[in-house]
């Protein structure tokens, strides 16, 4: 995995501050999630002409009208879905990489997608050099998911349709758990669960602001 955090590492100490003062002070608990952003550098996600700020509670920009989502709603919508070491996950909208890094820490293998095809490439080189082996970055459109690898028991959406798109809720395993930005001008962040015999449950978590989703989603 991405190298470790060593006594003479001088981005260790801005990434305790962050877990710290920005995710368990506003109630993250999960250990597991809290150890995972501690062990993962973002300022090697971001630009270099913005590490300075990559310890920061807010969102960069990424190239080509992205961003990289800031540390409190990764480590929240990581938490939500509650990972398992057993479980496949479907990241959409793969960005700079760094939630399917979150991710590939917590999970068995990470499936993960994005429509702008220099960020998908950039990613999936980053990922491999820094040993995320169980990350598989794919050119495409994140609406449709990845029928191929479902079902998935996780689903993590850091884009934004103004509607739950029926691909994903059909490719999330029965039990599975769903995190998802729903809206245009205004949007909100849905928990989406599947329990064992198909039924859905929505549950409403916080206003949020993500990137449009774009591809099939804006067409529907």
């Amino acid at each position: 995995m991405i190298p470790r955090s060593s006594g003479n590492d001088p981005w260790l100490q801005p990434r305790l501050d962050m877990v710290e003062h920005q995710i368990r002070r506003r109630g993250i608990q999960e250990q597991g999630v809290l150890d995972a952003l501690i062990r993962i550098p973002r300022h090697l996600f971001v630009p270099k002409n913005l590490q300075s700020q990559a310890y920061d509670d807010c969102p960069l920009p990424i190239g080509y009208a992205q961003t990289i989502s800031q540390p409190y709603i990764v480590a929240l919508m990581t938490e939500l879905v509650r990972p398992q070491p057993a479980d496949r996950a479907l990241d959409i909208g793969t960005g700079c990489g760094y939630q399917a890094a979150v991710l590939s820490e917590l999970v068995r293998k990470v499936f993960s997608i994005e429509i702008v095809a220099p960020l998908a490439d950039q990613a999936s080189a980053r990922l491999k050099k820094y040993g995320h082996t169980n990350v598989e970055v794919r050119l495409g459109d994140g609406y449709e998911g990845l029928v191929e690898h479902a079902p998935y028991q996780i689903i993590v959406v850091a884009a934004a349709p103004d509607h739950v798109p029926q691909p994903l809720v059909d490719q999330l395993a029965p039990g599975g758990r769903m995190v998802i930005p729903v809206g245009r001008s205004s949007q909100e962040l849905l928990l989406i669960e599947k329990s064992q015999d198909g039924a859905l449950t929505r549950t409403t978590i916080a206003p949020v602001a993500f990137v449009p989703m774009t591809g099939t989603a804006l067409k529907k």
